[in-house]
């Protein structure tokens, strides 16, 4: 090879190839998502896991987050991109979303997480309370709908703070929809909006987990329908096409208006 050909292929070997790297993961995320084929395959797989509680199977920092394990990939990614200094999410189940939040934030060194549940049991509360990270966390116990829970969650908002919300509480379309209208105007320019289990509204209805939403009732339906009435939100293209086994597709948004 002629001494200044391979100094031209050494200078690509050994340059900085980042930028390139980030532009192929898109390009492929894309690919991936225009797959019908894998999507189903990728659908199927998720409807036969779920008959076995695979999103209960999982724990982060010894508490049970009963996620899918890409969207808690996806949204570490988030947290880490956008550094918010509210994480607020309704729903706390048995609080191991809240730890997680946390425990990116802490890496990144500020930021608070607010867990809303009308229900926070006291050995799920005792949990959270007594983790290492429980200093970064803030439990609001009420209806998320609820005029006076709204109010406490606001309190806990330092003034010009920048807002990141997780709606992943009660899944009826009518619930979802109120939660959209309450919370989503928390949400700051550039932060995300999380609408949960929008998976419903793509798969069979869950009969050995009865619960009073489904297929035409549920966060997708709800999403829906906000995002007719509301233009501060856009779908994020490269999360929601990568995520491939998610309880949530397309539940990922941006705010792009403040």
């Amino acid at each position: 090879m002629p001494a200044l050909a391979k100094t031209k292929l050494e200078g690509v070997i050994a340059g900085d190839d980042r930028a390139a790297f980030e532009r192929d993961k898109r390009v492929h995320a894309v690919g991936m998502a225009d797959d019908k084929a894998l999507a189903k395959r990728a659908l199927d797989v998720l409807v036969d896991s779920d008959r076995h509680h695979w999103s209960y199977q999982w724990s982060w920092l010894g508490v049970p987050i009963i996620q899918m394990p890409p969207d808690v990939i996806a949204v570490q990614e988030i947290l880490w991109d956008t550094r918010p200094d509210v994480v607020i999410e309704t729903g706390v189940a048995r609080g191991g979303s809240l730890i997680f939040y946390a425990s990116i934030l802490e890496l990144i060194g500020k930021g608070r997480v607010v867990g809303v549940d009308i229900d926070i049991r006291p050995h799920n509360r005792d949990s959270i309370e007594r983790h290492p990270l429980a200093r970064r966390i803030d439990l609001v116990q009420g209806s998320s709908v609820e005029g006076t829970t709204l109010e406490s969650v606001k309190r806990l908002i330092p003034s010009g703070a920048s807002v990141m919300v997780i709606l992943d509480s009660n899944h009826t379309h009518a619930h979802v929809l109120d939660e959209l209208r309450l919370y989503g105007p928390l949400v700051t320019r550039g932060q995300f909006l999380i609408v949960a289990d929008t998976v419903v509204e793509r798969i069979p209805s869950q009969a050995h987990r009865p619960r009073p939403w489904g297929p035409g009732d549920n966060p997708a339906t709800a999403l829906d329908a906000y995002l007719n009435e509301c233009d501060r939100f856009e779908r994020d293209a490269f999360i929601n096409a990568k995520l491939l086994i998610s309880s949530s597709p397309g539940g990922y948004l941006r705010c792009v208006k403040g």
